[in-house]
């Protein structure tokens, strides 16, 4: 994590540069709620690199032979996160990649430990709105329930953003074209990298 005090955010308002030159030294995390665009930026930030992606839930449901939400159902309580824990403990300790990990991974102390260790982690940060924009009616979020999105979305917030925000690195997500997105997480990754790894700084141009 990053010795000051607070994690390195980025918002539209800093300038954009369309070049930074670092190579990551670790695999990254991408952490954040349903709908905060683990995925897709996952996905973008991963092809920039010319690394490797990874869908962690993806990588469980594999390992396990049946869907997330029937883990626990089937093998019984906690099945997904110990679970979820021996599969990113494996795959951090592969290349340096890019992995989207579940929305509630970086809340669990293990997984979280892990990651710190192992990992840079990024948050996508979503505000209310855009989340529900993302999700609303949609049936393949196994912690919501149609027509009570903005509730439980709104128990989410209060419950878990205190612990994201331990995560290395903090980038608010809007309703706006993925590549913006990813831009500025780049460039919240080069500040941290440049003040935590500096040797690992001007080594690639994304």
């Amino acid at each position: 994590m990053n010795d000051s005090s607070e994690n390195t955010i980025a918002t539209p308002s800093r300038p954009l540069s369309p070049r930074v030159s670092f190579m990551p030294p670790k695999p990254i995390v991408i952490i954040g709620l349903m709908g905060c665009g683990k995925t897709s930026i996952g996905k973008r930030i991963a092809k920039r690199f010319e690394l490797q992606f990874c869908d962690s839930d993806q990588e469980v449901e594999a390992a396990a032979g049946c869907s997330v939400s029937d883990i626990d159902s089937i093998y019984g309580e906690g099945a997904f996160q110990n679970g979820e824990y021996r599969v990113l403990s494996r795959i951090l300790s592969q290349t340096i990649q890019v992995i989207a990990t579940g929305c509630l991974s970086f809340t669990y102390e293990s997984t979280r430990q892990l990651m710190k260790e192992k990992a840079i982690s990024v948050w996508l940060k979503a505000d209310l709105q855009t989340l529900l924009l993302r999700v609303t009616g949609r049936k393949d979020r196994p912690l919501l329930e149609v027509g009570k999105e903005e509730e439980i979305l709104i128990d989410l917030i209060d419950k878990y953003y205190p612990i994201f925000s331990e995560s290395d690195v903090c980038v608010q997500t809007y309703d706006e074209p993925a590549n913006i997105t990813v831009d500025r997480v780049i460039i919240a990754m080069s500040e941290f990298i440049q003040a935590n790894y500096p040797d690992h700084h001007v080594l690639k141009s994304v």
